[in-house]
């Protein structure tokens, strides 16, 4: 797996692992596939959601 990191726009990590999606779904991160998605950082979007980036990094990584 490509190593994900909180500065990478949603397109690009579900690009990287789609299994990633269901994490980010379960986040709150329901619109994965709109255009804010994809110019949007993972630590952008963790902070419109009020989601703890590293909490969120930590869950990324167990997969």
């Amino acid at each position: 797996m490509a190593e994900i990191t909180k500065d990478m726009t949603i397109g690009e990590i579900l690009r990287a692992n789609a299994d990633v999606a269901p994490v980010l779904m379960a986040a709150g991160m329901h619109c994965l596939g709109c255009p804010s998605a994809q110019g949007e950082t993972l630590e952008e979007a963790a902070m419109v959601h009020g989601l703890d980036i590293d909490e969120l990094m930590n869950q990324i990584k167990a997969l």
